[in-house]
């Protein structure tokens, strides 16, 4: 079987770079910035359908702070346009498989930059599961195997997570603040302050920012050249195409496994980050897939 796989890494590291047009900058082009020139917050907005209610004035300050946060952030947000050519069309399809709105691909942005990022609370993966949730969720986290780092098992599990907050709350934008407080904590805030709209919540500072800064990510994503963000696609990270082998039994050499099969070990472990040691221990009835080149 054939299909395109997320890594972290630059693609320069497994294939020879895209040949740039004449015309194209070796360099992300940048629209002058000036820093005296403010970009308007949206007059209209949603997320995943849900409207945001931008009359209100602390709801239009606040995602004018994150819009102006992460405009700034240059580095940040140009690596961010770049790793999104590679990682979407992996959590798209997903998203739409499960019913969860095209908009959630935003908290992964804001969850990891779109990288294998690793919390100091020991979140890890694209999705920043928790040990005990990932487990929770039917995730194997050991010490040979942690199904975290594998971004299309992570997305079929936050789309699962997400339904399930969605169906308690009936609310996307509630969903999403669940992802980063916890349906109980956002339940108990809701119980507390006797309302029912996330807009309406006093909450910790990190989860009153956080549906926000999905809400500046998805707009500067979306028109990123307002934002004086312009990439020619021949400088977005491409695809990588990969087939995968079916491993039902021990590797007690990943090098070696991988010498056989026509690569090396960096390239192995880049192509499968969740492969978190030298070898791989296959538990009984269990069947892994490992993701190599396609040739």
């Amino acid at each position: 079987m054939k299909r395109v796989l997320f890594y972290s890494f630059c693609a320069s590291m497994l294939i020879s770079p895209m040949h740039a047009h004449e015309s194209d900058s070796l360099y992300v082009n940048l629209i002058p910035y000036k820093n005296s020139t403010s970009m308007p917050v949206p007059a209209k907005m949603n997320f995943s359908g849900e409207n945001v209610p931008l009359h209100l004035l602390d709801v239009r300050e606040r995602l004018d702070r994150e819009i102006i946060i992460n405009r700034n952030l240059h580095s940040s947000t140009e690596l961010i346009l770049k790793r999104a050519n590679r990682a979407f069309p992996i959590i798209e399809p997903i998203l739409k498989e499960y019913g969860v709105p095209d908009d959630f691909k935003y908290l992964a942005v804001i969850e990891s930059g779109l990288t294998n990022a690793t919390s100091s609370a020991g979140a890890k993966g694209v999705w920043q599961f928790m040990p005990a949730t990932a487990k929770e969720f039917g995730m194997e986290v050991s010490d040979t195997v942690d199904e975290r780092y594998d971004i299309e098992l992570s997305t079929r599990n936050a789309c699962k997570y997400l339904l399930k907050a969605k169906e308690k709350f009936g609310s996307w934008t509630l969903a999403a603040a669940a992802y980063n407080r916890g349906s109980g904590g956002v339940g108990r805030s809701l119980e507390q302050q006797y309302v029912t709209d996330y807009y309406d919540l006093l909450l910790t500072e990190e989860t009153s920012r956080y549906v926000f800064r999905i809400l500046a990510l998805k707009d500067i994503m979306e028109r990123p050249e307002q934002y004086g963000f312009v990439i020619p696609e021949s400088e977005k990270y491409p695809i990588i195409k990969t087939k995968k082998v079916e491993v039902n039994a021990n590797i007690d050499d990943l090098a070696k496994f991988a010498k056989d099969n026509g690569t090396n070990y960096k390239t192995l472990k880049i192509l499968n980050p969740w492969l978190r040691d030298t070898k791989l221990v296959v538990k009984p009835g269990k069947t892994y897939y490992i993701e190599l080149l396609e040739e």
